[in-house]
């Protein structure tokens, strides 16, 4: 993609972004958006998309949303109330986006990273369990579940939902993960599809930061978990030191 943006997606471009040199990543800070919005966006930007274009992370959080992804059943929706509901082209069941809550969309070219989908999982996954490792938290993936897991006065919990969608070899969705929140809807679905799934937050464990900040530390871990490598938190720089040409 060069010149401007996709119609679609022009409003993306104004966003705060920076190129991460260690990863060739271009990390864009949205702030907190409307989820259908950028899921179309999202998808004319990976259709606009050439094969020089730059991955990115897209960070954002979303007002109170249900999703239900391709293969998601109505039934995992257990009761309907005040809360809309997308059906949506990730994979998975049906999981909640909300105001505090970290979701970075992960924008990559599979074909020239050279990784499957499973693989990618498994880094978005490992990008996850190191962060919150950086907060004293100690979380694990699951390959028969995805996502990221953590034991909370006994019991496994999900911490962090992930879904993608392959469009002609590029991905786009990504990672939700559970900062500081009301997790009271999730009282309202089978989160992922799994009844009495129990969800949790960091803000259970330690002072969660708040959204933008903890995209400052966590998309950089995330890139380089992306790319096959480990990334300091403490090396990650502002979200708004430069931004990338087209």
């Amino acid at each position: 993609m060069s010149g401007s943006a996709p119609a679609g997606a022009s409003w993306v471009a104004s966003a705060p972004a920076r190129l991460d040199d260690a990863t060739a990543f271009v990390l864009r800070t949205l702030g907190r958006t409307d989820y259908e919005r950028c899921w179309r966006a999202m998808q004319a930007w990976t259709d606009a998309r050439s094969a020089d274009t730059p991955d990115e992370l897209w960070i954002t959080e979303h007002p109170p949303v249900y999703t239900l992804g391709l293969a998601g059943r109505r039934e995992h929706l257990l009761r309907e109330g005040a809360i809309a509901t997308l059906k949506v082209d990730r994979g998975g069941q049906v999981t909640y986006h909300g105001p505090g809550q970290l979701v970075v969309y992960v924008l990559v070219d599979l074909h020239r990273a050279k990784l499957g989908v499973r693989d990618l999982v498994r880094r978005l996954e490992g990008g996850v369990v190191q962060w919150l490792d950086s907060l004293g938290i100690s979380a694990r993936g699951k390959p028969e579940a995805p996502g990221v897991y953590v034991t909370r006065d006994g019991v496994e919990a999900k911490i962090a939902a992930l879904g993608l969608k392959v469009r002609n070899g590029r991905t786009y969705h990504g990672v939700a993960l559970n900062l500081r929140m009301d997790l009271g809807p999730y009282a309202d679905i089978d989160p992922c599809g799994y009844p009495g799934l129990a969800v949790t937050q960091v803000a259970d464990f330690v002072a969660a930061p708040a959204v933008d900040e903890a995209g400052v530390s966590f998309a950089p871990i995330l890139a380089a978990a992306i790319r096959g490598a480990d990334r300091p938190v403490a090396s990650a720089p502002p979200p708004n030191a430069r931004r990338p040409t087209r």
